[in-house]
C-alpha cells in the first residue's frame, strides 16, 4: 500500500499510480479491483490468466458480496466476512457499507463489534492500524512512520481499558478504532488513505486474557501513573511531528484518564473525545428534535441522569451550553439537572473525589427546592417524583438501571417524557425501548445507544431513534479537517447537534424518532460537517481564505465516494 497519492485533500486521489504489478496489485487492498479489472488494465499490469475472464462491475460485486452476507448465520460471522473484504478491497468494502449503511451498521460497529473485540485475539485473520507498546515509548516517531500512508488526517486511538460498555479488553479493543473510521469513510467521505487507527497496547488487567495462550496483545499489567501520562506524552509528541496535519480521537479511554488527557492535549493538537463530546451532542440534538413535538425550550426541561462518567458529564456540559445559548440563567442551568453515580445522588456537600463530579453536583439550594435536603439517601425514583424531570439519560452500562417505577412516576407529570437508555452494546441498556414505551402509556419519546426494533403499542408504531455518535463524529471530524482548524472547540457540538436534530425529518418525528435513519448518515454528516465548517470560520479558528458560504462546497469536493479509479503505470521496479 505504498502507491504515490496525487493529492493532499481528505477526498484522496484521482489516479494512483503505481509500479506493482500482477499478484501484487490483487494482493493490495488500496489497488485491488477483483474481477473489476479491466480488459485493458489486465493487459498493462500483468493480470491475464490471474482472474476468470469474466469482468463484473462494481455493482454486481456488491450484490455478490451481500450475498455472501446473507448466508452467514451469525452476525459475528457477519463482521468476520466484511473483515476479510476490508483486507481484500477496500472500495468495494466501503461501497457495501455506504449501499446497505442501515444494515450494516449494527455490524461494522455496536452492537457486534462488542463481540468481535472480546473474541478479537481468536478470530482477527490480518492485522490493520498501528500497535504501540510500553517498548516502543522511545521509538514512536519511527513506528509511526511505518505506517504506508503518510497524509494522515484523522487517527482514532484507544487505549483499550473502557471498550464500549464491556470495560478492559486489551488488545482486543483495536475493534473500535477500525471500525469507527469505517463509520468516518463511508458516513463522511474521508478517503481510506487519510486515516489511522491505534492501539495504545499498554497491558491489561483482564485475568482471562493473559491467561489465554492464543492472546496477541502485550502480555503484562497495564502500566499506570507517571508511566502512563509519560507514554501518551510521547504519543502525542510523535503524532505532532509525523502528522501534523491530523486530527484525533480519544476512544474508550478510562474515565480517570479521559478527561486530564483531553484537557492536557485538545490546544496542541486538535483532538476531542467522542465518549464525552460526541455522545453529548448526539443525546443534546436527540433532545432538541424532541423539543420540535413538545413546543418547548430548552430553559423549561428537567433532566435525571443515572451514570456520572465520561457520557453524563458531557452531555450536561453541553446541555448547559445549549441553554446558557437561549439566555437561561446560571441559577436555572444548576436547578435543571440532578446527577446520580454508583452510590447515589450526587450532593454538594459530599466528599467527591473526582473533579468532573464535583461539578456536576448539586447545590444545597436546589436540593432544598426540591424538597431533597435532608441527609436520607434518594433514590431515583424519589428525585423523579420530586422533581418532575422532562428527560431521563442512562449511561451505567447496567441493564435494568431504569426501572418501571421512575418511567411511570415520569409519566404521571409529563405528556411525552425523553427516556435515553443509551448504554451499549444492547445487552447492557438501562432498559428495552419497548419497556419505556409500554411503562409511559406510550407517551415516552425513546432514543437508545443500541438498536432497537420499532415498537407497537396498543395499535400504535413508535419508530425508535438510534443516539448513536455515528451521527456526530464523521460530521464534527470533516468539518474540522477542512477547515484545518487549530482545535476542537466545545462549540463545535453545540452546532453539531443543533444541525443533526433539524435534520429529523417530519415523517420522523411523527412516529416519535429523534434521530434520522441511519440509511441517511451521509446526508446528515455533510450536513453537520457544513454547519461545523462555517462555525470554525466565523469563530476565526480555520486556515485563511475558507469562505462560510461556501461551505457546503467545500465539504461536497472533499467528500470521497468509494468506486475504483484508474490506475497508471510508474514504471519497472
Amino acid at each position: 500500500m505504498s502507491e504515490e497519492v496525487s493529492d493532499h485533500t481528505p477526498r484522496g486521489p484521482d489516479v494512483i499510480r503505481t509500479h506493482k504489478r500482477g499478484i501484487w496489485l490483487l494482493k493490495n487492498p488500496a489497488t485491488n479491483k477483483g474481477l473489476a479489472f479491466t480488459p485493458e488494465e489486465r493487459d498493462v499490469f500483468g493480470l491475464h490468466g490471474l482472474l476468470p475472464a469474466t469482468v463484473l462491475p462494481i455493482e454486481r460485486q456488491v450484490e455478490l458480496e451481500i450475498e455472501h452476507l446473507h448466508e452467514k448465520a451469525t452476525d459475528l460471522e457477519k463482521y468476520i466476512d466484511l473483515a476479510g473484504l476490508l483486507h481484500r478491497n477496500e472500495v468495494l468494502f466501503y461501497r457495501v457499507l455506504v449501499e446497505h449503511l442501515q444494515e450494516l451498521m449494527p455490524i461494522v460497529y455496536t452492537p457486534t463489534v462488542g463481540e468481535a473485540c472480546q473474541r478479537f485475539s481468536h478470530i482477527v485473520r490480518d492485522m490493520r492500524g498501528l500497535w504501540l507498546t510500553p517498548d516502543d515509548q522511545a521509538r514512536i516517531p519511527e513506528v509511526l512512520r511505518n505506517y504506508p500512508y503518510q497524509d494522515i488526517r484523522l487517527i482514532v486511538v484507544t487505549d483499550n481499558e473502557r471498550i464500549l460498555g464491556l470495560g478492559d479488553l486489551g488488545a482486543g479493543g483495536m475493534g473500535i478504532p477500525v471500525g469507527k473510521l469505517a463509520l468516518y469513510v463511508a458516513g463522511a467521505g474521508i478517503h481510506p488513505s487519510k486515516v489511522l487507527p491505534v492501539s495504545l497496547d499498554v497491558g491489561t488487567n483482564n485475568e482471562s486474557l493473559l491467561d489465554d495462550p492464543h492472546y496477541v496483545g502485550h502480555r503484562a499489567p497495564r502500566i499506570t501513573g507517571r508511566d502512563y501520562d509519560d507514554f501518551i506524552e510521547a504519543f502525542v509528541e510523535g503524532v505532532c511531528e509525523v502528522f501534523p496535519r491530523a486530527l484525533l480521537q480519544w476512544e474508550d479511554f478510562h474515565k480517570r484518564n479521559a478527561f486530564s488527557i483531553l484537557e492536557k492535549h485538545r490546544r496542541r493538537l486538535p483532538s476531542f473525545n467522542d465518549d464525552i463530546q460526541g455522545t453529548a451532542a448526539v443525546a443534546v440534538a436527540g433532545v432538541l428534535a424532541a423539543l420540535r413535538i413538545t413546543k418547548q425550550t430548552m430553559g423549561e426541561q428537567r433532566i435525571v441522569f443515572l451514570g456520572a462518567g465520561e457520557a453524563c458529564t458531557g452531555i450536561a456540559g453541553l446541555f448547559a451550553a445549549a441553554m446558557r445559548e437561549e439566555g437561561a440563567s446560571e441559577e436555572a442551568i444548576r436547578a435543571s439537572r440532578l446527577v446520580f453515580d454508583s452510590k447515589g445522588l450526587l450532593r454538594e456537600s459530599d466528599d467527591i473525589a473526582d473533579p468532573h463530579k464535583k461539578a456536576l453536583a448539586a447545590p444545597r439550594d436546589v436540593l432544598s427546592r426540591y424538597g431533597l435536603a435532608g441527609d436520607d439517601a434518594t433514590s431515583p425514583e424519589d428525585a423523579i417524583r420530586a422533581m418532575k424531570p422532562t428527560v431521563l439519560v442512562g449511561a451505567t452500562a447496567t441493564p435494568g438501571t431504569f426501572t418501571r417505577e421512575m418511567i411511570e412516576e415520569m409519566a404521571r407529570h409529563v405528556e411525552r417524557p425523553v427516556v435515553m437508555p443509551l448504554s451499549n452494546p444492547t445487552s447492557k441498556a438501562e432498559c428495552s425501548a419497548e419497556e419505556a414505551i409500554a411503562w409511559s402509556g406510550g407517551r415516552a419519546l425513546v432514543a437508545t445507544g443500541s438498536p432497537f426494533d420499532d415498537v407497537e403499542h396498543e395499535g400504535e408504531r413508535h419508530v425508535i431513534g438510534q443516539a448513536n455518535n455515528v451521527f456526530i463524529f464523521p460530521g464534527v471530524g470533516m468539518g474540522t479537517i477542512v477547515a484545518e482548524a487549530r482545535e476542537v472547540d466545545e462549540s463545535f457540538f453545540l452546532v453539531a447537534a443543533r444541525e443533526l436534530a433539524a435534520a429529523v425529518g417530519e415523517e420522523r418525528l411523527a412516529v416519535g424518532a429523534l434521530l434520522p435513519e441511519q440509511s441517511r448518515l451521509r446526508e446528515a454528516s455533510a450536513r453537520v460537517a457544513s454547519a461545523v465548517l462555517r462555525h470554525a470560520i466565523e469563530r476565526g479558528l480555520a486556515r485563511d481564505g475558507l469562505d462560510p458560504a461556501v461551505a457546503d462546497r467545500e465539504i461536497a469536493a472533499a467528500s470521497w465516494f468509494p468506486d475504483y479509479i484508474p490506475l497508471e503505470a510508474a514504471g519497472d521496479d
